[in-house]
C-alpha cells in the first residue's frame, strides 16, 4: 500500500547554509531529500518510515563538475547522467561512467545523484566500487565547517556511514593521474538482466602492467559484504607478479576467502563468490592481452 502523504513534511532551505543550520538545529529530524529515487520506492510501498524531509535538490553549492590540474571535484548533486556525459570523467575515470550508464533507467539516470548513491550505503550500489578503485575522497560540510574523509573510510557496516546527522556530502575529489599508455580498466556489474537490475555482483579494477608484470593493481567489489568492499588481500598478491596461470589461481583463492558473501532474495553467496572470481579471472585475461 501507499504512503499517506498529509503525514510527510518535506522543506526546501534557500541555500546551504539555511539547510546546514537546520540540520545543526534539529539533528536527527530532518533527512535530506535529492533525486529521490530510492526514497520515492519506499513511498510507494508504504516503507518509508522516515516523516519530515529537507530538499537540497536545487542547492547550487552541492552542484556541478570542476576540473583542476590535479583532480576532478563532482558536486553531490551531480547526476548519473551528467557524469556520463562529461568528456573528463568518460576519459580519466571510465569506470565511473560506465557505472552511471548501469544504474538504473534514463529517468533514474536523470534525477539519482551521486551523492546520494553514496549516502544510501547500499553494497550493491553501482557507482562505490569504480569511485574506491579511482581514491576518490569525499568532502563532509556541516553549519561548523567541513571535513575531507577518503572514502574508503566512509561506509562503517551494512547502512552505517561515517556521516553525522548534522552532515551532508559537498562533494566528490578523484585525483588525476598522468595518462599511461600501460593503464587497464575494467568493470563488470552481473544482475538478473542488462538493464534496471540491482547487482548480484559488481567487480571495478584497475591495473597497469608493464614487461608482463602488474605494477599496480586496485580492485573493488559490491554485493559480497556488508560494505562495498576493497579487495586489499588479492591486489598485495598480485603487485609485482607475472601474469601466470598459477598467481591466478592463488588470486582467485584469496579472493574468494576475502569476501563474504550473503543469501539472499537476489541470489546466492555460493553463486556470488563464484561470480566474483570469474570476474577476476576475466580482468586478469584483459590483462594478459
Amino acid at each position: 500500500m501507499r504512503s499517506h502523504l498529509p503525514s510527510y513534511e518535506m522543506q526546501a532551505p534557500r541555500d546551504l547554509p539555511a539547510a546546514l543550520e537546520r540540520l545543526a538545529r534539529e539533528p536527527g529530524v530532518w533527512k535530506p531529500f535529492a533525486g529521490g529515487t530510492d526514497l520515492m520506492v519506499l513511498l510507494e510501498a508504504g516503507k518509508l518510515s522516515h516523516r519530515r524531509f529537507l530538499s537540497i535538490w536545487k542547492l547550487p553549492e552541492l552542484q556541478g563538475i570542476e576540473v583542476a590540474a590535479n583532480h576532478v571535484s563532482i558536486g553531490a548533486l551531480t547526476t548519473y547522467t551528467a557524469v556520463r556525459g562529461h568528456e573528463i570523467l568518460a576519459r580519466e575515470f571510465p569506470l565511473l561512467a560506465r557505472a552511471a550508464a548501469e544504474t538504473g533507467g534514463i529517468a533514474t539516470q536523470n534525477r539519482g545523484t551521486l551523492g546520494g548513491n553514496i549516502a544510501n550505503a547500499s553494497p550493491a550500489a553501482d557507482s562505490p566500487p569504480a569511485l574506491i578503485v579511482y581514491g576518490a575522497d569525499l568532502e563532509l560540510v556541516s553549519a561548523s565547517g567541513s571535513r575531507w574523509l577518503p572514502y574508503t573510510e566512509f561506509h562503517t557496516g551494512y547502512k552505517q556511514v561515517n556521516l553525522r546527522p548534522d552532515e551532508l556530502i559537498r562533494r566528490v575529489r578523484l585525483p588525476r593521474a598522468k595518462p599511461h599508455p600501460h593503464a587497464r580498466h575494467y568493470y563488470r556489474k552481473v544482475g538478473t538482466r542488462r538493464a534496471q537490475a540491482i547487482s548480484k555482483v559488481c567487480l571495478a579494477a584497475t591495473a597497469r602492467v608493464e614487461n608482463g608484470r602488474i605494477a599496480d593493481v586496485y580492485i573493488a567489489l559490491g554485493s559480497v559484504a556488508p560494505t562495498v568492499l576493497r579487495a586489499a588481500e588479492t591486489e598485495n598478491l598480485l603487485r609485482g607478479q607475472s601474469l601466470t596461470p598459477s598467481i591466478l589461481r592463488e588470486a582467485r583463492s584469496t579472493l574468494a576467502r576475502e569476501i563474504a558473501p550473503i543469501d539472499d532474495m537476489r541470489s546466492t553467496a555460493t553463486y556470488r563468490r563464484c561470480v566474483a572470481v570469474n570476474l577476476l579471472a576475466e580482468f586478469f585475461e584483459m590483462l594478459s592481452s
